[in-house]
């Protein structure tokens, strides 16, 4: 029996939790089981998720939309649970396999070895990250948003260390006070129109009166106080820093994509919600992205000039990448065209790419007595190195390590700081070009993300170009023995730095036409309170 093509949005989902719970029955001592567990998944996930971008695209998944719909259980919205595939989440699905492949593989270098449970943990972590893209109503949202955030705290905690543990709680302490603040404001939410379903309160918002109305964005600011803290916005991100920083790095490398989700539900419900289509409430939040995310992109640069450490300075450019996204889509919302969105979205991914090798890099570069090491007083403490078990080491030395080093480091600094001609300069390009060309109700704020984003930019190059110098041309100690595990993830990731410029003019019109599908939340409202429920079609089939 041939699987339906629709089953198969459920995949991204599945796939981790089965392997996640599989490789719980498997003891600790058995890790290269579990690592093949994991790759096989983690590649199942990808192919499924690159099906899916495919698919979104108009296609037999979608009926010829854009879109396309999960009922579990058979249950038709608002009343069920629904699954939703479009052309956003797709990508954010793409992106967050295409992340998870290259940090699975790096851990096979020790660092999976630094404590228990970690490779379940990490399954856990892309279920919850994959559920929160995919799901159409808020309550099933906090439910992988918990997820996503038990597996966090587990892997930030992985391996001890002093400073891991402390930056750890610190963490867990932040987010469950955001968590407290979701539930708040869905019970708000609730209570002011008797739905959780994000296409149907699409369409109640309109009609309600002034004080469900009141109630709703009552709620709605308090519910967005925890996405705020997921994306780092200003002044919510002052845990962001420290917590990256300590964590292992392929964690880190994961936990790059976990400040897009943040970015990624304040985009949905933004525009679902108080888009075009909501009446008085349209544009309500748009203020607060627009200042909020410039000035988390000048605390983000600032920052950079201030971090004596790269992983610091690495957890601030995820600032400023959150930053610029969320300040785009408030000018959007504030009426600006769907050029700067396009923009915003085609910088994401590149920008999460980039900071994604980045943290892969920061130990290969400091691993010696040396270089970044001796100059910035980078710790054992601070990756648990103190903890880690004795091990042989895996794979092959890559010979001429320096030079690989370097180059990988300079492909990231030029997608980070907006140099021609990789994909940072594409991204940045385009939010300035539909910043220009848009009639903003406050100019001056246009002329002040126009000028954030040079400044960021230059900033990122002062200080990742300090680092180069420090760590590849001001030593003189013998190069740091890095194996092919920990450099080929990084590889991997510039190599998809240059065929996101290659493809640049390909993937720019897939993220226009994902820019008008977000500001058009009819599209997704009509599409998910009209999916036909399986029974339907049996009842009506001879």
């Amino acid at each position: 029996m041939s699987l339906s093509p629709e089953h198969l949005i459920i995949a991204p989902i599945l796939i981790p939790f089965f392997a996640g719970a599989l490789m719980l029955v498997y003891d600790e001592r058995q890790r290269r089981t579990k690592l093949i567990i994991g790759l096989i998944a983690v590649t199942a996930m990808l192919l499924s998720a690159a099906e899916l971008l495919v698919r979104s695209k108009g296609s037999e998944l979608t009926g010829g939309n854009d879109i396309g719909f999960y009922l579990l259980s058979d249950w038709s919205a608002p009343f069920g649970i629904v699954l939703v595939i479009d052309r956003l989440s797709a990508m954010m699905l793409v992106l967050t396999a295409l992340l998870a492949l290259p940090a699975l593989i790096y851990s096979a270098a020790g660092w999976h070895r630094q404590g228990q449970h970690f490779h379940s943990m990490f399954q856990f972590l892309l279920m919850g990250l994959n559920g929160a893209f995919l799901t159409g109503d808020l309550f099933n949202l906090f439910v992988f948003f918990e997820v996503l955030l038990a597996a966090s705290y587990g892997l930030l905690l992985h391996g001890g260390g002093q400073l891991r543990i402390r930056a750890g709680l610190h963490y867990i302490a932040v987010n469950l006070t955001g968590s407290l603040m979701f539930l708040i404001g869905v019970s708000l939410v609730y209570g002011a129109t008797g739905t959780l379903s994000m296409a149907h309160l699409s369409t109640l918002v309109w009609g309600l009166e002034e004080q469900p109305r009141a109630l709703l964005q009552a709620g709605a600011g308090i519910m967005a106080v925890a996405f705020l803290i997921k994306a780092g916005i200003w002044p919510l991100s002052f845990w962001l820093s420290t917590a990256y920083m300590a964590s292992a790095a392929p964690v880190a490398a994961m936990f790059a994509i976990m400040t897009k989700v943040g970015v990624y539900v304040l985009i949905r419900l933004s525009f679902l919600v108080f888009g075009a289509a909501a009446g008085v409430s349209t544009g309500y939040g748009a203020l607060v992205l627009i200042t909020g995310g410039l000035a988390t992109v000048a605390y983000g640069f600032l920052g950079v000039l201030a971090s004596q450490s790269l992983g610091r300075m690495a957890a601030h450019l995820v600032l400023v990448s959150s930053g610029t996204v969320l300040a785009s889509a408030g000018f959007v919302l504030e009426g600006a065209g769907t050029g700067i969105l396009a923009g915003a979205l085609f910088y994401l991914l590149s920008s999460t790419l980039a900071t994604a090798a980045l943290f892969l890099l920061i130990e290969p570069m400091s691993r010696e007595e040396g270089g970044i090491a001796a100059l910035l007083a980078l710790t054992a403490d601070a990756y648990g190195l103190d903890e880690r078990e004795e091990q042989p080491e895996v794979g092959l030395a890559v010979p001429g390590t320096l030079a690989v080093l370097g180059l990988s480091f300079g492909v990231c600094v030029l997608a980070l700081t907006g140099l021609p001609p990789l994909s940072g300069f594409i991204g940045k390009l385009g939010m300035l070009r539909g910043i220009l060309a848009a009639e903003l109700p406050v100019p001056a704020l246009g002329w002040a993300f126009v000028a954030l984003v040079i400044l960021s930019g230059l900033a990122t190059l002062i200080g990742l170009v300090r680092i180069g110098i420090q760590t590849f041309w001001a030593t003189e100690s013998e190069p740091p023995r890095v194996l092919a595990l920990e450099i080929a993830p990084v590889l991997v990731l510039v190599s998809l730095l240059f065929v996101l410029t290659l493809k640049a003019e390909v993937t720019m019109r897939y993220m226009q036409q994902t820019a008008r599908a977000i500001i058009s939340p009819t599209i997704y409202a009509e599409g998910v309170l009209g999916a036909p429920r399986a029974a339907d079609g049996r009842e009506s089939s001879p």
